[in-house]
């Protein structure tokens, strides 16, 4: 469903409490990344001792980022782990909850960034340290198409946060990728979402935070 007032807690049964939670960042981003520091400090004022967080430096490498997020996780308990995913990171945590059947909160969510990346092969520098290079290789592209997913498995157990605002993808894109899923759709934001404190109490409820 859409939600008008993104603020708004998120309707229905709260999910069991978590003991887990995996943020994944997008691409050129980091765990310095406004969200994610955002959570970091959420879990530390709200769940320091019983909440297990981790924020990953994800690699270039698409199917070296999902064989570190899998060594991470592989002995979390399933039904008790959450996931949240920042645009390349959303699509990443796509794949995860395809795999896991996690809560799963998406922010901006990239949909095919095979194609959208493939105009970035070369070099590139970090969003939160120019000085932090790294190279995106061609055979990237053919990795990210590895870890497309078709249809969701658990779209009941998954809530996108969708900016009509957003100038890096298309949100009408995002909506209809995960319209069986539940949808806080924002008239303006942006990419980063840097209105994110104004809906986070709504998103930790709905991953039972």
């Amino acid at each position: 469903m859409t939600a008008s007032n993104p603020a708004a807690p998120a309707q229905g049964p709260v999910p069991a409490r978590r003991t887990h939670l995996l943020y994944l960042h997008g691409f050129r981003s980091s765990p310095r990344s406004a969200k994610a520091q955002r959570m970091a400090r959420w879990v530390a004022e709200h769940r320091p001792h019983d909440l297990v967080f981790t924020c990953p430096q994800l690699p270039p490498s698409p199917r070296e980022a999902m064989a570190l997020v899998a060594e991470l996780i592989r002995d979390w308990p399933r039904e008790t782990m959450a996931v949240m995913g920042s645009s390349l990171g959303g699509f990443y945590a796509t794949h995860v909850a395809q795999g896991t059947g996690a809560r799963t909160v998406l922010l901006n969510p990239a949909v095919d960034p095979a194609r959208d990346l493939a105009n970035y092969i070369g070099e590139q520098t970090c969003w939160q340290n120019p000085e932090e290079h790294f190279f995106f290789r061609p055979e990237f592209v053919d990795e990210l198409r590895a870890l497309e997913v078709g249809a969701l498995a658990h779209p009941d157990r998954m809530l996108a946060v969708i900016a009509k605002g957003d100038e890096v993808l298309d949100w009408r894109e995002m909506h209809a990728r995960y319209a069986a899923c539940r949808v806080h759709l924002l008239e303006g934001s942006d990419h980063g979402l840097a209105d994110f404190d104004d809906y986070l109490e709504a998103l930790t409820r709905f991953l039972g935070l």
